[in-house]
């Protein structure tokens, strides 16, 4: 065996200098095995903006691993984590992770694949501790600008889509003091149209005609 195909481990030649080193290296070897949160990247995730239950997702942890002699070593992916949904019974705000968003994930003190399995109170399903594979993906960071967005400022609410922007609902209430509808072309389909206003239709005056039983002409 060449020099090169030695595998390098973390442990230096300092580390055997006394036994305080000896027990602190020990320790270190432990924590490192611990996953509390890191940066990943996905890679995959089983739902696509659909209406269907929270999924899961495939992810890359970011941050290389390092050996004793600096060398660096890739993380393999870390499959089936369940992400994050703003959700509150049956409400919910529906963004599903993308291939290629960067996040932040963290990993259980427990075994978690029985509750995932069942979504109920369960024992551990096995004795791990802070593994990668008990991660859960809480949502996007160091991400790009977005195109399609709800955003919030001191000058009032924006919803920005290039592609289209639907209300479904048995009521829409809209009340403000200046309501004002810019659009190439308006159409409206209702079996019933109602207006309360003095500048629509007919409930304003012309000069210049005269009273009688006779109706007016089309609209020209």
């Amino acid at each position: 065996m060449s020099v090169d195909e030695i595998p390098a481990g973390q442990q230096r030649a300092a580390l055997n200098w006394d036994e305080y080193s000896r027990v602190a290296f020990i320790a270190q070897q432990a924590v490192s095995k611990m996953q509390t949160a890191t940066l990943v990247k996905i890679v995959a995730c089983t739902n696509s903006g659909g209406l269907s239950p929270v999924g899961f997702v495939d992810v890359i942890p970011l941050v290389n691993q390092i050996d004793g002699q600096g060398n660096p070593e890739r993380h393999v992916t870390v499959y089936n984590l369940p992400y994050l949904r703003i959700q509150g019974g049956s409400n919910a705000i529906i963004i599903d992770p993308e291939v290629g968003d960067i996040g932040v994930a963290v990993f259980a003190s427990r075994d978690i694949s029985k509750v995932k399995k069942t979504k109920d109170q369960a024992n551990p399903g096995s004795y791990r501790q802070y593994s990668f594979s008990d991660g859960m993906y809480l949502g996007g960071m160091l991400n790009g600008t977005p195109t399609q967005y709800v955003q919030f400022s001191s000058a009032g609410v924006k919803v920005l889509s290039p592609v289209a922007v639907i209300l479904e609902a048995p009521d829409i209430q809209l009340t403000g003091t200046d309501v004002s509808v810019t659009a190439t072309n308006f159409s409206v389909a209702s079996t019933t149209f109602t207006h309360n206003s003095t500048n629509i239709g007919a409930n304003h005056q012309h000069s210049g005609v005269q009273t009688g039983t006779s109706n007016t002409g089309p609209p020209v």
